[in-house]
C-alpha cells in the first residue's frame, strides 16, 4: 500500500461512505470483524457484490483481510476508522431539501437522493 496525503485519505473515506452498501459494511465491521459469506447474508447482497465492495474498501486502505486457514476475516484497517465512524454516526445534520450539490465535473452528484 502507498500512503496518501490527508486530503486524499479523506476523499477516499468519503467515496467509500458515499455508497450505502460500503457504508453498511464499514459499520458492520466497526461492531465486529466478519467473513464475506456472513457479511453478504447479513447485508442481503450477493457474495459477488460484497466481494467487489470489499475490494474497493481494501484498495482505499479502510479494511484489511486477515487470512485464517482457507478463509479470510475482514476488519477495519485502523481503530481510528471505527472512532471516526462512531463520531459521524453521532452527528445530527440539518439538511436543506432543496440543496443540489454539484460534482467536480459540473453535474449533480446525487447526494440529494
Amino acid at each position: 500500500m502507498v500512503p496518501v496525503l490527508h486530503t486524499d485519505a479523506l476523499a477516499r473515506f468519503g467515496q467509500a461512505l458515499s455508497d450505502p452498501t460500503r457504508a453498511r459494511i464499514l459499520l458492520s465491521l466497526n461492531r465486529t470483524p466478519g467473513y464475506p459469506s456472513d457479511l453478504a447474508e447479513q447485508l442481503g447482497v450477493s457474495r459477488q457484490i460484497l466481494s467487489n465492495h470489499l475490494t474497493c474498501l481494501r484498495g482505499c486502505g479502510l479494511v484489511v483481510a486477515v487470512p485464517e486457514g482457507r478463509r479470510s476475516r475482514y476488519e477495519l484497517a485502523d481503530d481510528r476508522i471505527g472512532r471516526a465512524l462512531d463520531d459521524l454516526m453521532g452527528l445530527v445534520l440539518a439538511v436543506d431539501p432543496n440543496c443540489v450539490c454539484i460534482g467536480a465535473d459540473g453535474t449533480p452528484c446525487g447526494c440529494e437522493q
